[in-house]
């Protein structure tokens, strides 16, 4: 895993709680954390497949939220706040299917004080995209 050397404390807090989570049930697991991208990869496997065997819509949005709400959470100077998901969108361009991993990269496209958004794009195993996602976080009190 790789840790951009000035978030390290905020990276350590966020694994020290992050357990027992939707990203845990889902199998999510982070590979690189910088605070200009997040990456994780998440299995294609009986608990993100629909009922034909393919990678799940709901599942790609749940990786792509994930992401950016870390992103946008490392990003926060401030330490009694956290960021929100208020909108995220997706466009499913390609299927993967059970037995895959995909490979989620996210980055901003906007990082102000009370808003920020995050573009999300997932890949296969033959690193062709598989969903790009655009979410918008909110700024809140925790």
């Amino acid at each position: 895993m790789y840790i951009q050397p000035n978030i390290e404390k905020r990276v350590e807090k966020f694994l020290s709680i992050s357990e027992k989570n939707m990203g845990d049930a889902l199998g999510i697991e982070f590979i690189s954390f910088k605070s200009d991208e997040v990456q994780a990869t998440m299995p294609v496997n009986e608990n993100t497949v629909q009922p034909f065997g393919l990678l799940h819509g709901g599942a790609s949005v749940a990786l792509a939220e994930t992401l950016a709400s870390i992103g946008a959470w490392l990003n926060i100077e401030e330490k009694d706040k956290t960021a929100v998901g208020v909108e995220i969108n997706a466009n499913h361009v390609r299927s993967a299917t059970n037995g895959e991993t995909v490979h989620g990269v996210s980055k901003p496209v906007h990082k102000g004080r009370q808003t920020q958004v995050w573009e999300t794009k997932i890949f296969n195993e033959d690193e062709k995209l598989v969903c790009v996602s655009r979410c918008t976080l909110a700024v809140t009190d925790i």
